[in-house]
């Protein structure tokens, strides 16, 4: 646990989160409806509903919130939710830089956070934005901090 953000970080797989009570794993995803690597691969491992959700969200964005900053609840056992974060525009680095969008993923962890409080629920997430994205942690780690953690919500990091 670092002091002053009250996340915890552990060794582990992000799909298999720790603890008690209701969990929501947190992770991104593009604006471009697009799924297939990095993280996204292991959650279909185990439930093949965030991606079929996903992949719908996208499909019917002309009638529904799909965009950047906004996030999808999808129940896939008793107690545990997966949030689809639409946190990065696009998949490639080019000319505009990253795809990661912090204001997208700041904006998405606001929309977490309500749901945690709602449900009492953790949250558990690998380092969001970080991988594929190509964001920084130190850009991240202050998002989670302001949105999870200093309302009480507790956030756990697993890194792999």
């Amino acid at each position: 646990m670092t002091e002053n953000t009250g996340i915890s970080y552990v060794e582990g797989d992000a799909t298999a989160p720790q603890g008690k009570g209701v969990k929501i794993i947190t992770h991104v995803c593009n604006d471009l409806g697009g799924w297939g690597k990095g993280f996204v691969l292991a959650l279909s491992r185990r439930w093949p509903e965030p991606e079929a959700a996903y992949r719908r969200w996208h499909r019917e964005r002309a009638g529904n919130d799909f965009g950047l900053g906004a996030a999808q609840f999808v129940q896939v056992a008793d107690r545990l939710w997966v949030a689809n974060v639409v946190g990065q525009r696009g998949i490639r680095t080019g000319s505009k830089g990253v795809p990661v969008r912090y204001e997208a993923i700041d904006a998405g962890l606001g929309r977490v956070a309500d749901r945690a409080a709602e449900l009492g629920a953790s949250v558990h997430m690998p380092r969001i934005g970080c991988g594929l994205a190509g964001g920084k942690w130190s850009r991240v780690e202050p998002l989670i901090a302001e949105r999870l953690t200093r309302r009480g919500i507790p956030v756990t990091v697993y890194d792999h």
